[in-house]
């Protein structure tokens, strides 16, 4: 299988976030990469730069309104009399019907849903490549290679087609869904990350063509909050194409599995021909957000299991922060998801 990695994403470099209205250190450090890519290597996966793909498979999923303000968001803000080193937003519309603002500081406010996604001077550069390393990933499986694994960071599946949020900008899983809908009739998006994709659902949400299913730490008091309920099915045309299946806080493997489990039965029942699987390895018993308890085999044995899918898939990294064991996760994933295809 191959990987797809640019340098660039590791220069979006966020310096701190609120939690709980204190400002603590980001988690989503750069440094991330390179445990990520040791562990794509352990598994035996090969790693290749992307080309730029221009804007063109982005705006299939982002208002141009949504990209010409994170592209010069920052510039514009370094030009506000005491503003703050990264664009960080203090007012919010609280419905999104009315007038669209003219400033810098309401256009944040308007663009961006929560003070966790700091954007500095590299942010829009990195959030590109990274948007184009899951291109990259969606061309090979689309040319024919069985499976990709695009290395996306910042990761993507917090972002809606014109809000950032939750440490992400461009929905990368999302980029890779449309880029592979342009030869496959049905798309389905399986998202695994510890916390609910609220910006993949929002997008798909109304859709028929994409399915979308995520797994996750039950919202009622843990990030997103708002979106991950079991009783979002979707709307209009897409009333039934979405499916959360949130899950008891600390739940392990057992629990995860289980899970996995209906939300496969319900990928095979709208057969797609391809899939995106948005990883998070955050779901981790280690990891600093502990929000649920799959160990390192656990994370083996979830990739064996989407494998036993046996459609052509993109693996889009979404979290999975700063532990001991976060290499070896990826690791575990990679190779019980090839071990049950066989070479990819």
């Amino acid at each position: 299988m191959k990987a797809f990695y640019a340098n660039e994403q590791k220069r979006h470099k966020p310096k701190a976030y609120l939690s709980s209205g204190t400002a603590r250190p980001h988690p989503e450090k750069p440094e991330r990469v390179e445990i990520l890519l040791a562990g794509a290597s352990s598994a035996g996966l090969t790693v290749e730069r992307p080309k730029n793909h221009g804007l063109g498979p982005i705006t299939a999923v982002h208002t141009p309104e949504y990209l010409d303000f994170l592209e010069h968001i920052f510039a514009r803000w370094q030009r506000i009399d005491g503003a703050s080193a990264e664009v960080i937003p203090n007012i919010h519309p609280i419905t999104r019907n009315g007038s669209y603002p003219a400033s810098a500081v309401g256009q944040a406010g308007y663009h961006m849903a929560d003070t966790v996604c700091p954007i500095s001077t590299e942010t829009w550069k990195s959030a590109l490549w990274s948007a184009w390393s899951a291109v990259e990933a969606a061309e090979a499986v689309k040319a024919g290679a069985p499976s990709a694994y695009a290395l996306c960071r910042p990761p993507g599946h917090h972002a809606f087609a014109d809000v950032a949020g939750g440490f992400c900008f461009i929905n990368n899983s999302a980029v890779a869904a449309l880029a592979l809908r342009r030869s496959a009739a049905r798309v389905a998006i399986l998202d695994v990350d510890l916390h609910h994709g609220n910006g993949t659902q929002g997008i798909f949400y109304a859709r028929p063509d994409v399915l979308t299913v995520s797994l996750h730490a039950d919202p009622v008091c843990f990030y997103p909050f708002f979106w991950g309920y079991a009783s979002e099915r979707g709307e209009g045309a897409g009333l039934g194409y979405n499916l959360n299946l949130p899950l008891p806080h600390k739940s392990g493997d057992a629990a995860f599995l289980e899970a996995l489990a209906i939300a496969l039965r319900r990928i095979l029942a709208f057969a797609p021909e391809a899939l995106v699987v948005a990883l998070g390895l955050d779901a981790f018993e280690g990891d600093p957000f502990g929000g649920l308890s799959v160990t390192t085999l656990g994370f083996s044995r979830i990739g064996e299991a989407i494998a036993g899918l046996d459609l052509p898939t993109v693996i889009v990294q979404e979290g999975g922060y700063l532990c001991d064991a976060l290499g070896d996760n990826l690791t575990a994933f990679l190779t019980g998801f090839g071990g049950r295809r066989g070479p990819g």
